[in-house]
């Protein structure tokens, strides 16, 4: 059966979209490690670069040391890097319409919010937004325009909001429930992020599964399969524990109309709206121990009703051998994904680049691309990730490449000092990459003599 797969750009305009005279590395290459990282490196990995078999697991989880005296991380040349401000392990991070900078400080149950003035090295002013949450990340402000009424926050297993206006330090109150339960269990992956339509209907809410191939998930007779997958009105939907998870959910704004979206990935750990094609994106951490390069982690737009694979399959018709023959009526229906990442590195935080002519703004021609925090690997011989990537957009489309932006967090193959987590644009036009590792704000801007408009 045929593969759906993702749209792909020509090589002659995958070139053009990346950094002049870079090297696109492929195959093998691409599958490489943190010594071959750096600000401009280019990486375009296809399904055919995949390993044919899984080979043994390893596990090799990074200490995380404090920042070695001088080490800062690295950027293109044209652009400079400063902390910005120092928080309790900063996760999520998005920037209201005034400007404000909310971050979730998860295992503190917190949401701080952060005032700068545009081209400001430091905050002005803070403020703990709201406090004893269960493990926030996912934050959104309702609905659009310059003047949100709300502040929404996706807990670990469920939705609230908070009533706001613009300037806001503190909540007005006490939080209202939207989703009472996002799904039967809690455990595994926990953080859910939430986004909205352009148009203010939907809410988009992301659920990472409990597990990492649904382990504790009892089989079904295939008609048995069938029939759930039917009464849930999704392809591929799981059940027990996983019921409800590794899924993106959509509700209306009050919290009505529950549905699933779409199913079969394993955990989408940030969404993001294209601003050019209003469709929901997903920045996804796939599943382990099928050793170093199986499988790809994965950034995509994510279709009403689609497929993505997990638990049975990943990156298209390829069958997890720990559970193959279980849904062969699956074969062929999960979507080949749009950007292919190096295996294990963890993608957490994205965000789409818009226009904007503020006095940090990034070149004219990276705007509309994307940007991808990679937390980095615990489950790889050769680590990878702890960085920061661009992902070049050509009409709301990926290329299938993405390029080194921020890197230099790795010391050596036993130690990092920092870990990319959430990524927003500043209402300056500078980019703001939140570090759990080192509990840094970073702010990147072009150098003060690159000019605008490049």
């Amino acid at each position: 059966m045929r593969i759906k797969s993702a749209p792909t750009i020509a090589a002659a305009t995958l070139l053009a979209a990346t950094a002049a005279g870079a090297q696109v590395r492929t195959g093998a290459a691409a599958l490489g490690d943190w010594r071959g990282d750096a600000p401009g490196v280019v990486r375009r990995i296809g399904v055919a670069d995949m390993p044919a078999s899984p080979t043994p697991p390893t596990a090799s989880p990074a200490g995380v040391v404090a920042r070695p005296r001088g080490a800062a991380p690295k950027v293109p040349p044209g652009f400079t890097v400063a902390a910005f401000a120092e928080l309790d392990a900063p996760r999520q991070i998005r920037v209201a319409p005034n400007g404000d900078i909310f971050v979730a400080e998860t295992d503190a149950g917190r949401i701080t919010v952060l005032r700068a003035a545009p081209g400001a090295a430091r905050p002005s002013a803070k403020g703990a937004f709201a406090t004893g949450l269960d493990r926030p990340f996912g934050i959104a402000f309702y609905p659009a325009g310059p003047d949100p009424r709300w502040v929404y926050v996706a807990n670990n297993n469920s939705v609230v909001r908070f009533a706001y206006k613009g300037g806001d330090l503190e909540a007005r109150g006490a939080p209202q429930t939207v989703v009472a339960k996002l799904a039967n269990s809690t455990g595994g992956h926990s953080t859910r992020d939430i986004a909205f339509s352009p148009d203010g209907k939907v809410m988009y809410v992301s659920v990472g599964s409990g597990s990492n191939i649904a382990e504790d998930m009892a089989k079904k007779p295939l008609a048995e399969a069938k029939a759930w997958d039917a009464a849930k009105g999704a392809t591929g939907a799981a059940w027990g524990r996983e019921e409800d998870r590794a899924d993106v959910l959509a509700f209306d704004p009050e919290g009505g109309g529950r549905r699933i979206f779409a199913t079969g990935i394993r955990n989408c750990v940030t969404l993001a709206v294209n601003p050019t094609t209003s469709a929901p994106w997903c920045a996804v951490n796939e599943r382990d121990s099928l050793g170093d390069d199986l499988p790809p982690d994965y950034v995509t737009h994510v279709r009403a009703k689609g497929f993505y694979g997990w638990p049975w399959y990943y990156i298209g018709d390829h069958a997890d051998p720990r559970l193959k023959g279980q849904r062969p009526d699956l074969a062929g229906k999960a979507i080949v994904p749009d950007v292919l990442i190096q295996p294990h590195s963890a993608p957490l935080g994205m965000v789409f680049y818009a226009p904007t002519r503020g006095p940090a703004a990034f070149p004219t021609a990276w705007r509309g691309d994307a940007f991808v925090a990679l937390h980095g690997s615990w489950n790889r011989a050769k680590r990878t990730g702890y960085k920061v990537v661009r992902l070049p957009m050509r009409g709301g489309a990926a290329t299938g490449a993405y390029e080194d932006f921020l890197t230099g967090f790795v010391i050596d193959a036993k130690s990092v000092w920092g870990r990319p987590v959430g990524v927003a644009e500043a209402r300056d036009g500078a980019l703001l990459v939140t570090d759990d590792g080192s509990g840094t704000v970073w702010r990147i801007a072009p150098a003060p003599a690159s000019g605008k408009g490049r």
